[in-house]
């Protein structure tokens, strides 16, 4: 059984750091696309990015510069750095995996975690 778990969620003030954790266990971890979610109440999932099982990251205009993806393929744990974080950041963040590389379509990813509050105040 597939299980993704994120931790390191929480409250931040306005121009703080977060780093996020998501460790998985029940797939061959080094040979999967992992990726990187949000979504705000009322509004849909944003993709946040994703990098590659080699270790290519991708991401959207919106985070680029602010945020970091990265992979420790020993501990089978995806992590994404946030940095410089605005209010507009609030959101739940959610770890996926299985995916085509660099997608940004949450209908492509086939594994999901429970999702991490992250609330950033003013």
């Amino acid at each position: 059984q597939v299980q993704l778990v994120e931790s390191g969620g929480g409250v931040v003030q306005a121009g703080g750091s977060l780093r996020l954790s998501c460790a998985a266990s029940g797939l061959a971890f080094s040979n999967y696309n992992m990726g990187w979610f949000r979504q705000a109440p009322g509004k849909e999932r944003e993709f946040v990015g994703s990098i590659s099982w080699s270790g290519r990251p991708y991401y959207p205009d919106s985070v680029k510069g602010r945020f970091t993806i990265s992979r420790d393929n020993l501990k089978n744990t995806v992590y994404l750095q946030m940095n410089s974080l605005k209010p507009e950041d609030t959101a739940v963040y959610y770890c996926a995996g299985h995916a085509p590389r660099g997608s940004s379509s949450a209908a492509t990813y086939k594994y999901w975690g429970q999702g991490t509050q992250v609330t950033v105040a003013v």
